[in-house]
């Protein structure tokens, strides 16, 4: 009987083995990934509007290369951050000028820059080709792509100070 026992003790032990290798281990590292991957897209997601938002109140500079500086060196605690800062992901800042007669925006181009004669209506800044690796390679998992990210706002003065003709960059 001691025997007998012994059997269906090594049996239970075998098939909890097999399910905490099957089922509980699965999910557990399927759930540290998905969390990992929307803590990321949140902060990606606030990260584009910390952008555009910084954009909205700095000088308007061509190509808005204030903004991508600031922004790569800004990135939010997250375990891609070099990917951001050292140009894997792409930052894109767009100016746009509302158009008199049909009230639509169109792209803003000025002949100067930092200037009051050079705000413009508004801002969209884009954060592009992210590719979520950072657990799944672990695994052995191909990446994950993201969505695009985008952020508008009006410009709010573009940094610059009407009355005393001055601009802070």
């Amino acid at each position: 009987m001691a025997g007998n026992g012994a059997r269906r003790r090594g049996q239970a032990m075998m098939e909890y083995i097999m399910l905490f290798v099957g089922v509980i281990m699965p999910l557990t590292f399927g759930l540290i990934a998905i969390a990992q991957m929307m803590w990321i897209w949140h902060s990606v997601v606030d990260y584009t509007r910390l952008g555009a938002r910084y954009a909205a109140t700095h000088c308007w500079q061509a190509g808005g290369s204030n903004v991508v500086e600031w922004m790569r060196q800004n990135v939010p605690p997250i375990p891609d951050q070099s990917s951001f800062r050292d140009g894997g992901v792409e930052l894109l800042v767009e100016y746009y000028k509302k158009n008199p007669d049909t009230g639509l925006p169109e792209e803003f181009s000025c002949d100067g820059e930092c200037s009051v004669q050079c705000i413009p209506d508004s801002v969209t800044v884009r954060v592009r080709n992210y590719e979520y690796r950072f657990f799944l390679t672990y695994l052995g998992l191909p990446p994950v792509q993201i969505p695009d990210f985008s952020a508008s706002m009006p410009v709010e003065g573009a940094g610059c100070d009407p009355e005393l003709g001055t601009c802070t960059p």
